[in-house]
Formats: C-alpha cells, sequence, structure tokens
C-alpha cells in the first residue's frame, strides 16, 4: 500500500509534469532537457548515497523519501521558469533515488531466497496499478488549463501513503530474519576507493546495468511522449488516457507469473528475450495509423516488457543478497544506470519528437533496443558473481 499509493501520486505528477512546462512555452526538447535533468541530479546521488549511507534501512529511506514528495508538488506548481523547475527535478531525482534504494533493501531483508523475484513481482504490481491510476486520475482533473487540483490530490495520495507507512513500521519485526542478516558491516572507504570499487564492480555486472538503462530510456520515453502524444489523435477522446493506461496495465496481469518463468529459463534470459520481443513490437506503433490498433499494439507490447522488469530486479537482488558487504555499491550502481535511461530517455524523446516526429521516434526506439539485446546476448556471461579482487 505505501508502494501503491505513492506511485499514485507520482504517476499524477509524471503526468502532468511534461505538459506544465510546455504548456509555459518551452519546446518538446526543451522539456526533455528539463525532465532529464531530475536524473542528472540522481546519477549524483547514487555516488553520494553509496557513499554516505551506512545503514539502509527501508524505516529510514521510506520516511525521508514521503518528507520529500511533500515538498516536490509545491515547487513544481509554482515553476515558470527554467531555474524553479530545476529545483523541482532535484526533490524528484533525490526521491526516487531513495525509494529504489529502501525498496532493494525491503525485498532484500523481508525476503526468503527463493522468493526474491516473486517479492519483486508483486511490488511491480502494485506500484504499476499506482501508476495505472495516476494519469487517469489527473486526465480526469486536466481539461484546458492546469489549476491546482491534481496537485492537491497527488498530496493527498502521499498522506494515505504515509498512513500505511506508519502500519508498514509497526508491523515490521524488529530484528532481522536469520534467511538475511545485516549485521555484515559496510566498508568505510574514501571519496577515491569508493570509486574505485564502484568501478570494479561497474565492470563485473556491466551487461545487467546497461540493459537495466535501456530499459529506464524506453520507460522515459512513454511517460514524456505519451500525454504529448494523443494531441496527434484529436478525433479519438481520451486517446492520451487509453495510451498510457495500455502501456501500465500489462504489469498488473503478468507479473504473479514472473517467478515460474524465470525458474525455468533464468533471470537474464527471461528480461532480454521478453524486452526484444516488446521492442519488435513497438516500431508498429509508429508505423500504424489507426488509433484500437496503436493501443491493442502497446498492450501487447508492454504485456512482453513487463516480463522483464521483475526479472531484472530480481537478479539483482540475488546479487545483493550473495555480497551483502556490497549492497550499497551494488545498489548504487543500479539506480545510477536507472538515471542515465531517464536522462538519455527524455532528451531522445522531445528531441526525436521536434525533428522528426512522435511516431517515427517509437520506430527509432524499438530498432535501438533490438540492437541493444542482440549485442548483449553475445557479451553476458551465464553466471555473474559479484566478487572484488583486492
Amino acid at each position: 500500500m505505501v508502494i501503491m499509493f505513492f506511485a499514485i501520486f507520482d504517476g499524477i505528477l509524471s503526468y502532468l509534469a511534461p505538459i506544465l512546462i510546455t504548456k509555459v512555452g518551452y519546446s518538446k526538447t526543451q522539456m526533455g532537457l528539463i525532465i532529464a535533468s531530475s536524473n542528472i541530479f540522481g546519477a549524483i546521488f547514487d555516488f553520494l548515497l553509496a557513499k554516505y549511507i551506512t545503514n539502509t534501512s527501508y524505516r529510514r529511506l521510506f520516511l525521508v523519501m514521503l518528507g520529500l514528495s511533500f515538498v516536490y508538488p509545491l515547487v513544481l506548481w509554482s515553476a515558470k521558469t527554467i531555474p524553479f523547475f530545476m529545483i523541482s527535478m532535484f526533490i524528484w531525482g533525490l526521491y526516487g533515488d531513495i525509494r529504489n534504494f529502501a525498496t532493494f533493501d525491503f525485498v532484500s531483508r523481508r525476503s526468503k531466497p527463493g522468493e526474491r523475484c516473486q517479492n519483486i513481482g508483486i511490488l511491480g504490481i502494485f506500484s504499476s496499478l499506482g501508476y495505472l491510476l495516476g494519469p487517469i486520475i489527473a486526465g480526469l482533473v486536466v481539461v484546458e488549463t492546469i489549476t491546482f487540483l491534481p496537485f492537491s490530490l497527488a498530496l493527498s495520495f502521499v498522506i494515505l501513503s504515509f498512513v500505511f507507512y506508519l502500519i508498514l513500521i509497526d508491523l515490521s519485526p524488529k530484528k532481522d530474519s536469520k534467511d538475511y542478516s545485516h549485521r555484515t558491516k559496510y566498508l568505510r572507504l574514501n571519496f577515491f576507493k569508493e570509486f574505485g570499487l564502484l568501478k570494479k564492480i561497474g565492470r563485473i555486472l556491466f551487461p545487467v546495468l546497461f540493459f537495466y538503462m535501456v530499459l529506464y530510456m524506453f520507460d522515459a520515453a512513454f511517460w514524456t511522449i505519451g500525454p504529448l502524444f494523443a494531441e496527434s489523435f484529436g478525433s479519438f477522446k481520451d486517446f492520451g488516457g487509453f495510451f498510457m493506461t495500455m502501456y501500465t496495465l500489462p504489469a498488473l496481469l503478468i507479473g504473479w507469473y514472473v517467478q515460474k518463468i524465470t525458474n525455468k529459463h533464468g533471470k537474464k534470459k527471461t528480461a532480454y528475450y521478453s524486452f526484444l520481443i516488446s521492442s519488435l513490437l513497438i516500431i508498429f506503433v509508429g508505423i500504424f495509423k489507426n488509433p484500437v490498433l496503436i493501443l491493442l499494439t502497446v498492450f501487447v507490447s508492454s504485456l512482453a516488457g513487463s516480463i522483464a522488469w521483475p526479472a531484472i530486479r530480481g537478479a539483482y537482488v540475488d546479487y545483493i543478497s550473495e555480497s551483502k558487504q556490497y549492497e550499497k555499491e551494488i545498489e548504487s550502481l543500479n539506480d545510477f544506470s536507472a538515471n542515465l535511461g531517464y536522462i538519455f530517455g527524455p532528451i531522445l524523446a522531445g528531441l526525436m519528437a521536434d525533428k522528426v516526429g512522435i511516431s517515427n521516434f517509437f520506430v527509432f526506439l524499438g530498432i535501438f533496443n533490438i540492437i541493444v539485446v542482440l549485442l548483449l546476448f553475445t557479451i553476458t556471461p551465464k553466471n555473474i558473481r559479484v566478487i572484488v579482487k583486492k
């Protein structure tokens, strides 16, 4: 419930942000750059969080995340110039990073080894439900101009998330279970040694880190262009809402079955093949002209892509649990790759939308992803173990 209500809050503001920025008068390219800045800040936070967090307890991290989320909509609403938009993106990037750290920590502490991928998938389902409802709620209250109403609604969902956070803390055991011991002390290193350790672990995890980045580029394109894509289908009422719904809905349907698939085929292979199919289908979104056909294509593409997310996240949880002393470094690199995806995704989406049109961007994105996945098949080791030589 904490994750779901927070995702509704973030989904509302994710839908509003590109519309709000372009309504002020900035181009799609400028809008993409502004949104990308949140993740430039996030990429910086990744290193700082890895350096200075000595106890990544989800109890503290979720609390900080919720505190920042009360501030973000107020700053975004009042923003009219680039400096104020940048401040709002700074807050967005920070609480997004903290949420990822907290989520991985929660799953690692509260899951048995054989259930991590399944539990990541379950959290993904509730997150997806939030991101499904968020744009719908925003679309219902945004007509011609954006008022403070959707922002106040977003804040109400933060309050609900906080209420369930208090319940979560009350239900959580005071000590960690035997399946996951957090008594392992994190390495306390200076700046240069920490950076060197991140480089070594980054080389080991490079294929899955790069794949994670591309996943987030793909996701960023939808959340950046999706609300604007509706404008090209003026004859199809509420196409924008339907478009985003078809993208987010499949995660609610497929997340329950990912564990069975990964148990049979492996987490990395499952993630790669499912994303390959998804990327192939998304090309046709840029080719088809019929709105109904586009919606069906987006749905099937997202159905395949929804398998990739919990599969690759389950692999990361395995790496964390097998190498507890490097937990904050692995989490930091994971989040750094996600931030890179959300840096490049909005920039490319905005630029391509201005230069060649929104439809052609989906063709470009699909072909690019296919090439990346085929390359990853050739360079990814069958087994990856985070073992750092001193």
